[in-house]
């Protein structure tokens, strides 16, 4: 099997996950940006969910919240993506979903504010593929931390023996 079709086993459900299963909310307004990221999350065989901005993302983590992890641009139209990691915080359905923050801004101070708000990973603009490629790894791993956080540590004892 190939990394990017590789099986992984989720202890929350005891069922079988492929990343093809595991989606990617992609939040960018930059056609150029939008496009390099999902090409790399599909490349990894992961289902990139594309927003054009921070409003239409809102409107999808409304009514979805089927999301592995999240990634946002910090400043879009509409709703910028701190606003954004805000309203998350506040609906427990959603706090456990990661985000890794992209922005251009290269204000050392709005990192700190990225992290505070609830960020879980940050990185500037210019990037390269291979770079969001290490990012998403990384995001991608404190998603299945979150997941995992999430079992009855019982049950996980019990799957031990």
């Amino acid at each position: 099997m190939s990394r990017g079709t590789q099986e992984r086993h989720s202890p929350m459900r005891d069922i079988i996950v492929t990343p093809a299963s595991i989606r990617i909310l992609v939040v960018e307004d930059d056609a150029v940006i939008m496009r390099m990221v999902t090409d790399v999350l599909e490349k990894e065989g992961y289902t990139a969910v594309p927003a054009r901005d921070g409003r239409e993302a809102y409107r999808i983590l409304h009514t979805d919240a089927d999301f592995a992890a999240a990634i946002f641009d910090m400043n879009m139209p509409h709703l910028k993506g701190l606003d954004l990691i805000g309203h998350m915080q506040t609906e427990r359905r959603l706090r456990r979903i990661p985000v890794m923050v992209m922005t251009a801004e290269r204000d050392l101070t709005l990192c700190s504010e990225i992290f505070a708000a609830g960020a879980a990973l940050f990185i500037q603009k210019p990037f390269t593929p291979a770079q969001i490629h290490i990012m998403l790894r990384l995001l991608v791993s404190k998603a299945a931390d979150s997941r995992n956080k999430k079992t009855n540590p019982h049950k996980a004892l019990a799957r031990m023996a």
